[in-house]
């Protein structure tokens, strides 16, 4: 059987999205693993260059790709700012990392970030990942997604916030608290994994070879 020739084009353009969509979703970093790209500088929404490596905490450190667009964003950003704040205080290095290209949605912008940081009070690093290849790396896919490391500086959860948040005052499982606090204490996390919720991360265009 001959295919027409715009059957034939959107089978094309269907594989091209494949493969496209398989180099932007990488996989997801494994429990017990290691951050990756650690020590990649990233410009944060104080003009200083910082990477996860300059943050890491005695008792953790947290990693939450992010963003300005997302209305699922928008919806925890209140509970993300808290749990960042606080648990900084704590000896917990905190980083939100924004991977989304700027170009695809304008709220995106780097000076979005500076604002929205000092009109939420984040007292923790927001950085622009210039390339988006450490979110590619860690095989984050959406925003919010958080990645908790150990004292040690292994993996020990990843995934969303809580299990509300559209609906603050109806939240029954508070997962980042919760691990968090294992965290801290030196204790293992009881709940490792959850699904992240959120916007698909707009991956910046990989850099071509001349």
């Amino acid at each position: 059987m001959r295919l027409s020739g715009s059957v034939w084009l959107m089978a094309a353009l269907l594989a091209v999205g494949a493969t496209a969509w398989a180099q932007d979703t990488p996989q997801v970093l494994a429990i017990g693993a290691r951050a990756p790209m650690a020590n990649v500088k990233m410009t944060g929404v104080d003009g200083r260059s910082v990477s996860i490596a300059d943050l890491r905490g005695a008792k953790g450190t947290l990693v939450i790709f992010t963003c300005n667009a997302c209305p699922w964003v928008k919806a925890w950003e209140t509970r993300i700012v808290d749990v960042g704040n606080t648990y900084a205080k704590r000896g917990v290095g905190v980083i939100a990392i924004n991977a989304n290209d700027p170009g695809v949605q304008a709220e995106d912008a780097y000076a979005v970030m500076q604002e929205r940081a000092k009109q939420r009070g984040m007292a923790f690093p927001y950085v622009v990942d210039a390339t988006s290849d450490l979110a590619r790396a860690f095989g984050a896919t959406r925003t919010p997604e958080a990645f908790l490391f150990d004292r040690k500086g292994k993996l020990v959860y990843h995934g969303a916030i809580d299990d509300n948040a559209r609906e603050p005052e109806k939240v029954t499982a508070r997962w980042l608290r919760d691990a968090l606090e294992s965290a801290v204490a030196g204790k293992p996390v009881a709940l490792r994994e959850t699904k992240a919720l959120g916007c698909a991360i707009k991956f910046r265009a990989r850099a071509t070879s001349s």
